[in-house]
């Protein structure tokens, strides 16, 4: 029995270490999980911004890193708030991109016959005014439910050592919600997914700053000018693939 509890309590350390492993960087601490998560996950929106297929699986492993950073925190020796939020929709990201991978595969396996094995799995193209419609509503009445959702778990376990501000509730539901309909918008080919991820991380990069997760703050600014990157590249092949739709095969502009 007591070698048991003595396995489990290495076990436990074992998986403390791996979260708390970190680098100090002033009075912070950027720790690897942190960064190897956010560098898998730009690693995942490259992929996405050239439409591989490859962005949904490399973008699940961000998924598991980032759940073990943002709920570290309840498990480890790690000082700073858990985002039981930013936590949470790592599953629901990890949900969605299981339904993303298999969408932009079955686009892959229907189109590799005439386009060719190294063709995009997906072809880009702005969301309707019914779909946009659809989205804000659901993006700002998820809100309030995620909202009222966090809100209760709080007051049924709340945290001694620290009080959350009125907006900080407010601020994690908004980030869950958009989370969830960027990476849906993605796996149906919207253009306006990445102004999704923009408008989450107007509000998610202030929140990492006011909840001490500065590096990751820090990363995610850079992280926000790649999507407005890959934002302006998925526009061009939609007007470019507009433009041969409209041309025709015949009359269709010929690259040098």
């Amino acid at each position: 029995m007591t070698s048991l509890l003595a396995a489990g309590s290495g076990t436990t350390n074992l998986f403390q270490r791996v979260i708390d492993a970190g680098i100090p960087i002033g009075r912070y601490q950027l720790h690897w999980l942190e960064l190897l998560g956010v560098l898998i996950g730009v690693a995942s929106a490259w992929y996405g911004m050239r439409r591989k297929v490859w962005a949904w699986p490399v973008g699940i492993v961000a998924n598991v890193m980032l759940f073990f950073v943002y709920i570290g925190a309840a498990f480890g020796a790690d000082q700073r708030v858990p985002l039981f939020g930013q936590s949470g929709r790592q599953v629901f990201f990890i949900v969605v991109s299981i339904y993303g991978w298999w969408r932009w595969a079955q686009h892959r396996r229907l189109t590799r016959g005439t386009a060719g094995a190294d063709a995009p799995a997906v072809v880009p193209r702005w969301a309707t005014s019914r779909e946009r419609l659809t989205v804000v509503a659901a993006w700002l009445l998820g809100t309030v439910v995620v909202h009222q959702v966090f809100l209760a778990l709080w007051n049924l376990a709340p945290n001694p050592f620290w009080t959350p501000q009125w907006w900080y509730y407010w601020c994690d539901a908004w980030i869950f919600v958009g989370s969830f309909i960027a990476t849906y918008a993605m796996a149906r080919g919207w253009n306006e997914f990445w102004l999704a991820w923009i408008a989450v991380d107007l509000v998610g990069v202030p929140l990492g700053f006011a909840t001490g997760y500065v590096p990751t703050a820090v990363m995610y600014t850079f992280y926000g000018l790649f999507v407005v990157y890959g934002f302006l590249q998925w526009v061009k092949v939609t007007r470019e693939s507009r433009l041969g739709a409209d041309t025709g095969p015949e009359r269709a502009p010929v690259s040098a």
